[in-house]
Formats: C-alpha cells, sequence, structure tokens
C-alpha cells in the first residue's frame, strides 16, 4: 500500500498593514526578515496637518479658478450667441 502525502494547511497571519503597505518588498525577493517600520500618527499635532492641507490647496487654487473662469466665459459667448442672455 503506497502512502498518501497529507496536505499542509496553510495559515496567514494578520499584520494589521494595508495593501498599499510596500515596506518591505525589495527588488532581490524573497523575505528578509525584518518588520515593517511603521510610522505611529499619534504624535503629529494638528497644525501640521492643516499645514500639509493646505499647501497642497494653495497648489491646486489657481488652477482650479482658471478652469472655472475659462467655463465662465465660453458659458458667456454661447448665451451672447444665442440670444438668451438678455
Amino acid at each position: 500500500m503506497a502512502k498518501k502525502n497529507k496536505k499542509e494547511k496553510i495559515i496567514y497571519y494578520d499584520d494589521n498593514s494595508t495593501i498599499s503597505d510596500m515596506s518591505g518588498v525589495s527588488r532581490k525577493g524573497g523575505n528578509t526578515g525584518q518588520q515593517p517600520k511603521r510610522q505611529e500618527m499619534k504624535n503629529v499635532q494638528g497644525t501640521s496637518k492643516w499645514k500639509t492641507y493646505w499647501s497642497a490647496v494653495r497648489m491646486m487654487l489657481f488652477p482650479t479658478v482658471f478652469a472655472l473662469a475659462v467655463i465662465g466665459v465660453l458659458y458667456l459667448l454661447i448665451m451672447l450667441m444665442t440670444g438668451n442672455l438678455f
């Protein structure tokens, strides 16, 4: 009689990291055995978050106003051409 090989059960362990956490991936491949370092957001104060948010909004402010102005001018031109403005 031939022995049957038992299949190993695969056990998955959750390390509470997100899918986008790629800090443990290297080009060499394989497991380096190091745990990825997680940045704790507990010590970040609200002022630095506000500064980061405002710097991102400030970069987008001029292009947004420009796009709205172009759309507004096009709308006024179309309304003038169709005679619906006055």
